[in-house]
């Protein structure tokens, strides 16, 4: 089969949707099939642009945008789209209320190829309310008609499916969860990076530190994590907390509430990681913390989990009835004194803490290899691209899985 995957935007500042189109693609190239990727050149710097041409050479097309805001529009990709339609066999459509949804929904309309549609958590009704007039206008344009118009929506837990289904405006949906691939994340570093970044303290020993990996957005619950996070320390003077992550417009905000909560100096920030750094912070914290008040998913939640480090997230991270299901970690509300009391309590049990980091990598293996989850998306496009209906579509892929699982 030929894939096309449309996404406005590959920069690695925009976290989650990223890695989880470009892993999702390579993991179904790998099983034989033609995958592209056309976006654009928004949010790339030089630097980024040449490593995604380098890394994923002959599948990623970046063209450039003529309007940068409100959308990447973009007239190249426009015509590379609708040039490409005619040979293509199911497109991936990623996010929504953007350019290249209008103009994907047009040529897969003309050409009559399916189009799996993934929201990443753009329906979930805390981002869905979030300008909601610019939303409304582009809805009323032709974003309601994207919507209707999909094979299938793609949702990566039961509980997005939920939680959209008031907005989805489609009955069509798949749930396939985003995945890692677990060869990355067996030789793993020790705790000594992380424990570096606190070296300016005098050698200050058993520190035990608290890990945020995300980028800097208004979602991702940053005034609960440094107001919980300075609940927690005010009884424990050896908790610190790195922050792990690109900017997205809310780090001077982040600094000024840790600085006037009085714990900015038992904080360090770390930027963007990637590579082995990466790995050292996830390996090394103690405790991963994600209090967001909307996460679709949580990418870096399955790497923390991936590499034996337990998790506290926030109900509103859509996967955390299988955290809790699987003992990987404690759940709690979008509350400070929650996260406090959850932070200080894991760490006061260090036989609870590891057995919480055993079951953490435990499930992210059992549930998150893309090994397990590619059969499921290559049947689903299949079915697809044959003309089948989206029930269809699910059966195969759940044939598809029993198969493996009985492999």
């Amino acid at each position: 089969m030929r894939i096309m995957h449309l996404i406005p935007s590959l920069a690695r500042k925009h976290g989650g949707p990223t890695k989880a189109c470009l892993e999702m693609s390579h993991a179904i190239a790998e099983r034989g099939h033609d995958v592209v990727i056309h976006t654009t050149d928004a949010g790339l710097d030089d630097g980024e642009r040449t490593a995604l041409l380098e890394d994923h050479g002959g599948r990623v097309y970046v063209h450039p945008c003529q309007i940068r805001v409100a959308g990447h529009y973009s007239w190249p990709l426009a015509r590379a789209i609708e040039a490409e339609m005619a040979t293509t066999d199911v497109v991936h459509m990623h996010s929504l209320y953007m350019f290249h949804n209008l103009v994907g929904w047009r040529a897969c309309r003309r050409h009559n190829v399916p189009y799996l549609l993934r929201p990443h958590g753009s329906l979930d009704p805390y981002l869905w309310h979030h300008h909601r007039l610019r939303k409304m206008v582009a809805e009323t344009a032709f974003m309601n008609r994207v919507l209707e118009d999909a094979a299938a929506i793609h949702y990566t837990s039961e509980e997005e499916k939920l939680l959209a289904a008031p907005y989805a405006r489609n009955p069509r949906a798949t749930i396939i969860a985003n995945g890692i691939w677990p060869t990355d994340y067996e030789d793993l570093p020790d705790r000594h990076w992380i424990e570096s970044l606190f070296e300016d303290e005098g050698g200050e020993t058993d520190l035990r530190i608290v890990l945020f990996f995300g980028r800097l957005h208004f979602k991702k619950g940053l005034d609960l994590l440094a107001s919980g996070f300075a609940e927690a320390a005010a009884r424990d003077p050896k908790l610190r907390l790195v922050v792990a992550g690109p900017d997205g417009g809310m780090e001077a905000r982040l600094r000024l509430w840790l600085d006037e909560y009085g714990v900015a100096d038992r904080t360090r920030f770390t930027g963007f990681l990637d590579g082995r750094d990466k790995l050292a912070a996830l390996t090394g914290a103690d405790l991963f913390a994600l209090p967001s008040y909307s996460e679709n998913f949580g990418i870096s939640v399955i790497e923390a989990m991936v590499c034996g480090t337990p998790v506290v997230v926030s109900d509103k991270v859509n996967i955390w009835r299988e955290i809790e299901a699987d003992g990987a970690g404690k759940v709690i509300p979008c509350d400070k004194s929650a996260l406090a009391e959850a932070i200080s309590s894991m760490l006061a049990d260090p036989n609870a803490l590891a057995a919480a980091g055993s079951q953490a990598r435990q499930s992210a293996q059992a549930r998150y290899a893309w090994p397990l989850i590619a059969p499921r998306l290559e049947a689903v496009y299949s079915a697809l691209a044959a003309g089948q209906t989206v029930d269809t579509a699910l059966d195969a892929a759940a044939s598809a899985e029993a198969s493996m699982l009985r492999g």
